[in-house]
């Protein structure tokens, strides 16, 4: 499909975080080299220290989160681009009232989730 809206896509629960949905925007079965998801945090919540094999390109739509990338720590808002190189632990907290939403960009290639906490 080469449009829909954000609304026909199902939102999923992400098991290792807290008040974290993901949608598949474009997924494996749409697109040749990337896929394309949206994340929601809830206020309060957040995705534990971690890693993944692939590399992340991110675009930050609605709120206000701290991420960690290795050792540094950041504070992101709408507008605001990051890029996780694969393989370097990286963590985000929702500091806002509102959700955080961000898309994330990801290579069709093989990943795995490894939790560091």
């Amino acid at each position: 499909m080469a449009v829909k809206h954000v609304t026909q896509v199902q939102e999923q629960p992400v098991q290792a975080g807290t008040g974290v949905t993901m949608q598949m925007l474009i997924g494996p079965e749409e697109a040749p080299n990337f896929l394309m998801r949206r994340f929601v945090i809830r206020p309060g919540g957040g995705m534990p220290r971690h890693t993944n094999r692939v590399e992340h390109e991110q675009y930050v739509l609605q709120g206000r989160a701290r991420i960690g990338i290795g050792d540094r720590v950041y504070q992101v808002q709408p507008g605001d681009v990051v890029f996780i190189p694969a393989g370097v632990p990286h963590w985000y907290e929702n500091i806002g009232d509102e959700d955080f939403v961000f898309l994330c960009l990801v290579p069709k290639a093989p990943d795995e989730i490894t939790l560091l906490e």
